[in-house]
């Protein structure tokens, strides 16, 4: 076999390993999983953004996610919004928002790991309050079948601040209400909260 010959597999062999890799795209996330491992956040600072995306959702999911984060009374050091919003305020020159973040490919494929823009943001979000990790809700939405109540939601990821790996994320919806019953949210954020802090019990 002439060696051009050769050269001509070896291309055509590269190509389909190409090929091959390109289409090795990760799943699509969908409702009722968790992937990673939440750890035991207990003693650690962690900072909680506000929801990122809102798809119909009435009511306050901040608000509520807050009061869910609270009433599990475990030993967090939470960083709520309005306390990263204020250090934000007294540090102007810092490029940084808490709303507005680029996360919707956390909506399209399972992400390990975040790269900048978005990587860059949290860091320079955790500085300022001396964070370890992140709790960032994606997305809620209000999804509904015909004939049938619907549920709240809950696209929400943790997240290293030090290497940006994404140490759990969950797609979680809550119990079928009315849409204005202030019940769909609060059993969404209470779905939530109790698979990522699964050591505080009921």
């Amino acid at each position: 076999m002439t060696s051009r010959r050769l050269g001509s597999l070896a291309i055509l062999g590269l190509l389909l390993i190409a090929v091959g890799a390109c289409s090795q795209t990760r799943p699509t996330p969908v409702p009722g999983t968790t992937s990673g491992y939440a750890p035991d956040l207990r003693g650690r600072r962690v900072m909680v953004l506000p929801v990122q995306q809102n798809v119909g959702v009435p009511g306050n999911p901040d608000a509520e996610f807050a009061f869910g984060l609270r009433e599990r009374n475990v030993e967090v050091d939470w960083v709520f919004p309005d306390e990263v919003e204020e250090r934000l305020a007294r540090a102007p020159g810092t490029r940084a928002s808490i709303r507005g973040l680029p996360v919707s490919y956390f909506l399209q494929t399972e992400v390990e790991r975040v790269g900048d823009p978005l990587y860059g943001e949290l860091r320079r979000l955790a500085a300022l309050v001396d964070a370890e990790a992140v709790l960032l809700p994606v997305q809620t939405a209000l999804e509904a079948e015909e004939g049938m109540d619907p549920t709240v939601r809950f696209w929400t990821a943790l997240i290293e601040i030090r290497s940006g790996r994404v140490l759990w994320f969950s797609l979680l919806d809550g119990d079928p209400a009315p849409a204005r019953d202030p019940r769909g949210l609060a059993s969404a954020v209470d779905t939530v909260t109790r698979a990522l802090l699964w050591y505080a019990g009921a």
